[in-house]
């Protein structure tokens, strides 16, 4: 009975934060997993995590019980399908956050505001504020596009190594949506590199002829994401660009805020 009682005692064990510390750890091995790739052995993440591998094997063995995590014929963990319906409940969520962010865009710019996130090797939309301008633009939320003909996938990929976006364009295909959509990867690692330079990214009628998006990406989001705006060509010009990018980057800043400390938003 001691060694139960030691037991229980260790899992109620109060974290510096205040809260459960069993709790934390666990979910630092789901985030150090995740950046991992999906699957990791048990000394990976004890040489990662610091922590000894008997706490890490009691910490995996919970979360393969609760279905977070499973193990593999090769004796390796990975990440469970429970967290899909975690996940696709936060990016609804996160979209619903942003919607007040986006709003403020489309007040302070007059074009259509939206926020795409990189899921998997697709860009997806989880919410938009359209323009109040009788032209004007419309992604479906939940629409999926490839990266290399939007906005928002340069400024998502725009940090990425060059191998690793050499090997999603591969999976994925360059496949042209306009004349101007850029069809090689030479091109589109050019494009980031202008992204980088610059400090946001252009879809010059590469997704639709007559249409012109700009976006950043928001920096330190729980999951890669961006916010946009989009335009007739004729109003996002040159000139309107240039007064359009500040209020850009300072909405993404103001979001990246509020995601990491959703409890002081409103």
């Amino acid at each position: 009975m001691p060694t139960s009682s030691a037991s229980a005692t260790d899992a109620a064990k109060t974290a510096p934060s205040g809260g459960v510390q069993s709790l934390e750890r666990a979910f630092d091995l789901l985030e150090r997993m995740a950046d991992a790739g999906g699957e990791v052995g048990l000394s990976e993440l004890s040489a990662s995590s610091g922590l000894p591998l008997p706490t890490i094997h009691r910490l995996m063995r919970t979360l393969v019980d609760c279905g977070y995590v499973r193990q593999q014929p090769n004796r390796r963990y990975a990440l469970g399908p429970r967290l899909i319906r975690l996940g696709e409940s936060a990016s609804r969520l996160l979209g619903t956050w942003a919607r007040p962010y986006l709003a403020r865009l489309v007040e302070e710019t007059g074009e259509t505001a939206n926020m795409a996130l990189l899921d998997g090797d697709e860009i997806v939309y989880v919410a938009q504020v359209p323009s109040k301008h009788s032209m004007r633009m419309f992604t479906e939320v939940g629409r999926r596009v490839l990266p290399h003909s939007t906005g928002v996938g340069k400024a998502l990929l725009a940090h990425t190594p060059p191998d690793e976006v050499r090997a999603l364009l591969a999976r994925t295909g360059m496949p042209a949506a306009t004349e101007k959509t850029i069809t090689t990867p030479e091109g589109f690692l050019d494009a980031l590199e202008e992204v980088r330079r610059a400090g946001y990214a252009v879809d010059d009628n590469e997704q639709e002829i007559g249409v012109r998006c700009l976006a950043v990406s928001v920096p330190n989001s729980p999951t890669a994401a961006a916010v946009s705006i989009s335009g007739p060509a004729g109003r996002v010009t040159d000139a309107a660009t240039e007064k359009i990018v500040p209020i850009l980057q300072e909405v993404a800043q103001d979001l990246s805020a509020a995601l990491a400390n959703p409890s002081a938003q409103g």
